[in-house]
């Protein structure tokens, strides 16, 4: 073979080499493009688990009903603080007085500030309280825990992020998340006035065992501080730079003998959504309990739920007691009747 001829296939054979390294080269960026790609797409929501929605394909609620003439159109809005004392207990005095709870579901609470396994109206009636104004009344929900990082498996019991500690009960381990604020407010009612609550007055807004319970009592609390509009019973992915808020609207037709009753719901039901108040009940003031939380976006979160309800965001869940002293509890009707926007504390 002549010196001519071997030098052309050696530079033959470079080429192909070269050949060869660069289609190497582009596959391996076109597999990372589409990997990136595909990470762009994938929703954060999506990464978080099952039990999470992007709450930009949650659609909007229906608009607000029509006003009456003369009716109860104005605001009460008041400061109870965000439980920067921690107040919390297992206790439910609405549902269970006077038993413990189950160890695992830990509530938070604002005003009253002696709610307890033990409390009887007489204590309570007496007690000091968060709440600017001077109400003593008591509002409660299940605390919020983070989990851990969007992508990160996990385990224990199934969905998102649920995690087991050492004495077997699952999902109750992670840090317990303080609100960044916590908002009271009162409404009137779109049809009429509205009359003031009686002293002791429960409301129950949620179903804390609405995952094996069928669900009926479930309530929409979920959503992000730029669309407070669009509610779901899912935990939400916020985008950034939103924080996570939990409304609770409470029924608002109280019948007007009883301020509880077996089911903790025939007393005070809620308006339809035109806001008329079903038959023999009357409007009071309806409280909308806010909660803002700023939790990073790829963070897992859950409410403290009772033990076989997976940390359903589905039983998240609030109660109230009033104890607004007659005087103020006046004070808000007026408000609310005369069409003000009112604020205290």
């Amino acid at each position: 073979m002549s010196e001519t001829t071997m030098a052309r296939r050696r530079t033959v054979a470079v080429i192909v080499a070269l050949e060869l390294v660069l289609v190497a080269l582009g596959f391996g960026v076109a597999r990372q493009v589409e990997a990136d790609g595909a990470a762009e797409r994938t929703p954060v929501a999506n990464l978080l688990g099952p039990d999470f929605v992007d709450i930009r394909s949650v659609p909007s609620g229906p608009s607000a009903p029509a006003t009456a003439p003369g009716a109860a159109t104005g605001t009460y809005t008041w400061d109870c603080g965000r439980n920067e004392n921690g107040h919390r207990n297992t206790a439910n005095i609405v549902m269970a007085p006077g038993f413990p709870g189950q160890a695992h579901h830990v509530h938070d609470y604002v005003g009253n500030v002696s709610t307890a396994v033990d409390s009887t109206p007489r204590t309570l009636a007496v007690a000091a309280t968060t709440c600017h104004n001077g109400d003593r009344s008591t509002y409660f929900w299940p605390v919020l825990r983070t989990v851990g990082q969007a992508g990160t498996e996990p385990t224990g019991a199934p969905g998102a992020g649920a995690t087991g500690d050492a004495t077997g009960h699952e999902g109750h381990d992670g840090e317990i998340q303080v609100p960044v604020e916590v908002t009271l407010t009162y409404s009137g009612n779109p049809r009429g006035n509205v009359v003031a609550m009686p002293q002791q007055l429960a409301g129950t807004v949620g179903d804390a065992v609405a995952l094996t319970n069928g669900g009926t009592h479930a309530a929409a609390t979920w959503t992000c501080s730029s669309t407070p509009e669009r509610r779901t019973t899912a935990y939400p992915a916020c985008p950034p730079g939103d924080r996570v808020l939990r409304i609770y609207d409470f029924p608002s037709c109280w019948d007007g003998r009883r301020t509880d009753s077996q089911n903790h719901r025939a007393h005070l039901m809620f308006p339809t959504r035109e806001g008329n108040c079903p038959r023999n009940t009357f409007p009071v003031p309806r409280l909308r309990l806010a909660l803002s939380y700023d939790l990073p976006p790829g963070v897992r979160f859950q409410i403290d739920a009772f033990d076989g309800q997976r940390n359903s965001p589905l039983t998240d869940h609030a109660f109230f007691v009033n104890l607004m002293p007659d005087p103020l509890m006046a004070k808000v009707v007026t408000c609310l009747n005369s069409g003000q926007a009112c604020r205290e504390g």
